[in-house]
């Protein structure tokens, strides 16, 4: 990936974030964390990495995906107004368990220290 794309990308994260965060109503997208967003050359789309670092576990990811789905037009809509690009990219949302996974990792270590102080 070109030096170029990486900031594009950064920035779409960005506002993805922001728009979520600050103008999303969805009550499903609160807790979403955008780990990467992978932008074509053409900026015809974009993948955008999401994850939830939900400590209680009661979080759907379907649900989360599907709240995600249906805010891509609005969340397009807004970062066409924000973003001097000349083409604003298709939103396709995918799942990233990195943070959870890591999470778990961290809980099984400190559960073998705790192991071998005892």
């Amino acid at each position: 990936m070109t030096r170029r794309m990486e900031r594009i990308s950064e920035v779409v994260r960005g506002e993805i974030a922001r728009v979520l965060r600050q103008e999303a109503a969805d009550p499903r997208l609160r807790l979403v964390t955008l780990t990467r967003v992978d932008v074509a050359p053409d900026l015809s789309n974009a993948v955008v990495y999401w994850s939830v670092f939900d400590t209680n576990q009661d979080l759907d990811l379907e649900s989360v995906q599907d709240g995600l789905e249906s805010a891509a037009g609005f969340v397009r809509g807004r970062m066409a107004r924000e973003l001097p690009l000349k083409r604003v990219p298709e939103l396709r949302f995918c799942h990233d368990p990195s943070l959870e996974q890591g999470s778990e990792i961290l809980s099984l270590l400190r559960d073998i220290a705790d192991e071998q102080k005892t």
